[in-house]
C-alpha cells in the first residue's frame, strides 16, 4: 500500500445557528446579537502564551453517543489528562446519535458552569445554539472528531487532515480491488460534519482519471448504531450483487459490516475499508474479512482535546489562527485557519502491526 503524503487541512465548514427558541434559549437577542457576543470572547481576548494552566479546572466529555466504543477510549484519555494538569473531567451524553439528542446536556454543563466543553456534534445547527450560550457564559467550547462550525466554538480537534483521510479510503479500497468495480458507502448520520466533509472529498477523489472504472452507487447510513450498520450492509449487498467494495468512515459502521461479511459468502469476495479501532477490528484483519483499516490514535485525540480546553480556560489561547499551546507529552500545537488544530497523520492498520496497538 501507497504511504499517504501529510495532509493540508481542511478548513471546517462553518454551521448556521437555525435551532428554535425553544431548544436554543435565544429569546430576546437577535442572531446578529447573539454571535457578536459569542464571537467577541474568541476574538476580543488576548491571549498569553505563558500564562499556567489553571489548577482545578472542570472538563467534560461531550460524546456523539456514550457507550461507542471509540469515544469512550477518547473521553478515558481525556478525562486521565485533566487530573494531569490538576483538573477533573466526565463524560456525558446521549445513548443515541440523533441531531438534537445533545441539546439538553450543553444546557446542563452550562449551568454547572463546566470550564469547557468537548463536543463531538452530531449535527452542526442543533447545537450551535445552546453552544453560543454557553460561550457567552464564559464556557469554553472545544470540538473534536465532527465540528460544530467555527462560530459555535473556540477551537476544533481534527483527527486527521481531511483531504488526506478521505482520499487516502478511495486510494486504499482502489489498491485492493484493482482500481475497478462498484463500491458503496456505509456513513454515521446524514448530519454528521465529519463524515458529510470526508464523503465530499471522496466523491471527488473518484472524479481523477484513475478512478474511471470505479463507481460510487450508494452511500447508506447506519447512524453509529450496530444493528441498523449490519442489516444496511446486508441491504447495500443484496441490492448490488456486483458490489466490490464497502467504504465505512466510523467505527461502528465498519465493525458492524465486518461481522456482517465474515459470516456471509461475501467473505473474500467483497473488500471493506475504512476507520475502526484495532480493539473491534483485530478479529477481522486476522480471519481475513478485512485486509486493512485506517484510523488516529484515539487516546491522543482525548488528550490533545483535554489540553486545548485548558489552555482556551487558562487564557493560553483564544482560538485565533497562529497561536500555540503545549498539550503535555505530545508537545506543541499551533492553531490554524478557523481554530483548527490537527492531531496529525493517521495510521494504517494490517495483520502485521495490529497486536501492537490496543484501543
Amino acid at each position: 500500500m501507497r504511504p499517504h503524503h501529510p495532509s493540508r487541512a481542511l478548513a471546517a465548514t462553518a454551521a448556521a445557528c437555525v435551532l428554535s427558541v425553544a431548544l436554543a434559549g435565544c429569546s430576546g437577542t437577535t442572531k446578529d446579537d447573539s454571535e457578536d457576543d459569542a464571537k467577541g470572547k474568541v476574538h476580543n481576548a488576548e491571549a498569553d502564551p505563558d500564562a499556567p494552566l489553571k489548577k482545578g479546572l472542570k472538563i467534560s466529555f461531550l460524546p456523539k453517543q456514550i457507550n461507542n466504543p471509540y469515544f469512550t477510549v477518547v473521553d478515558k484519555a481525556g478525562i486521565k489528562a485533566a487530573k494531569e494538569f490538576g483538573g477533573t473531567g466526565k463524560e456525558v451524553g446521549p445513548s443515541d446519535a440523533k441531531a438534537s439528542s445533545q441539546v439538553s446536556y450543553i444546557n446542563t454543563l452550562t449551568q454547572q458552569k463546566q470550564d469547557a466543553i468537548l463536543l463531538a456534534a452530531n449535527d452542526p445547527n442543533a447545537v450551535c445554539g445552546p453552544l453560543k450560550q454557553a460561550m457567552k457564559q464564559d464556557v469554553k467550547i472545544v470540538s473534536f472528531d465532527s465540528d460544530a462550525g467555527k462560530d459555535c466554538r473556540h477551537v476544533f480537534i481534527n483527527q486527521a487532515g481531511s483531504e488526506e483521510l478521505a482520499r487516502g479510503m478511495i486510494s486504499d479500497m482502489a489498491d485492493q480491488i484493482d482500481d475497478k468495480g462498484q463500491i458503496a458507502i456505509l456513513s454515521a448520520t446524514q448530519n454528521a460534519t465529519n463524515q458529510n466533509t470526508w464523503i465530499k472529498i471522496m466523491k471527488d477523489e473518484l472524479k481523477k482519471p484513475r478512478y474511471k472504472d470505479m463507481k460510487l452507487v450508494k452511500t447508506a447510513y447506519g447512524d453509529d448504531v450496530d444493528q441498523k450498520s449490519f442489516q444496511e450492509t446486508q441491504g447495500l449487498l443484496k441490492a448490488y450483487p456486483k458490489l466490490k467494495g464497502i467504504i465505512s468512515p466510523t467505527t461502528v459502521g465498519l465493525a458492524a459490516a465486518a461481522r456482517y461479511v465474515s459470516g456471509s459468502s461475501y467473505k473474500g469476495k467483497v473488500v471493506l475499508g475504512g476507520l475502526g479501532t484495532p480493539n473491534q477490528m483485530r478479529k477481522f484483519v486476522k480471519d481475513g474479512t478485512v485486509q486493512q483499516f485506517s484510523l488516529w490514535d484515539a487516546e491522543k485525540l482525548g488528550y490533545l482535546g483535554s489540553y486545548a480546553g485548558a489552555a482556551l480556560a487558562s487564557g493560553q489561547i483564544t482560538g485565533k489562527k497562529g497561536e500555540t499551546f503545549k498539550a503535555g507529552k505530545l508537545g506543541q500545537y499551533k492553531v490554524g485557519e478557523d481554530g483548527e488544530v490537527i492531531l496529525g497523520p493517521p495510521t494504517v492498520f494490517t495483520k502485521k502491526n495490529i497486536d501492537d496497538f490496543d484501543f
